[in-house]
């Protein structure tokens, strides 16, 4: 299902195509995927990423503090703890999780706050992503590890050179055989202006 047309939080941006895979209940993804966002810090999800079930972005909300000898957060249980309240506000965070555009989330996998994925990244089932990704690199593990790169440094740079998902949707439409299967070269070739 389409994301961006699910989306009500101003906190959550999501680009155009970029899909959620959930045969439970995919228009549910702000509450059941985006967990712990309660600070200002955004998700920022862009074009033409397929997130396949059960993906989730741990946001900065779920920070504890890590100063003390106890990390479990009083305050939050209400009565006479509520009083601290102080203790467990601006709690220091990552900042804004950004993800680029034509990203691949297998089946599982978590992102934890404030990380950056690169364009064309692919991000294997169940991996808990705690850095940032690289354009075009696929990672995998807990924590996630770099696997390897797609493609080498000068198609990566002539990729993103390139940046296909911000080709106008019919000239998209008339060459997506060579967005999806072509070379470097051949999607250069069927660029706008070529």
């Amino acid at each position: 299902m389409l994301l961006k047309p699910l989306v009500t939080s101003p906190l959550i941006e999501v680009g155009d195509f970029s899909y959620y895979d959930d045969p439970d209940d995919p228009t549910a993804f702000e509450t059941r995927n985006v967990l712990y966002h309660y600070g200002p810090e955004r998700l920022v999800i862009g074009k033409f990423c397929a997130l396949g079930e059960g993906v989730r972005f741990i946001m900065n909300g779920a920070n504890h503090r890590m100063d003390g000898a106890s990390t479990f957060p009083f305050p939050i249980m209400g009565g006479s703890w509520s009083e601290h309240f102080d203790l467990i506000t601006g709690l220091p965070g990552r900042g804004d999780t950004v993800v680029g555009n034509d990203v691949w989330f297998g089946y599982r996998a978590t992102v934890m706050p404030g990380v950056k994925i690169g364009h064309g990244a692919v991000i294997a089932s169940g991996s808990v992503v705690v850095d940032d990704v690289p354009d075009y690199g696929i990672v995998g593990g807990n924590p996630a590890r770099l696997i390897r790169r797609r493609f080498g440094g000068e198609e990566i740079a002539r990729l993103l050179e390139l940046a296909w998902w911000d080709w106008p949707i019919e000239h998209l439409t008339r060459h997506v055989r060579a967005v999806m299967a072509g070379s470097v070269e051949e999607l250069a070739a069927v660029a706008p202006g070529a």
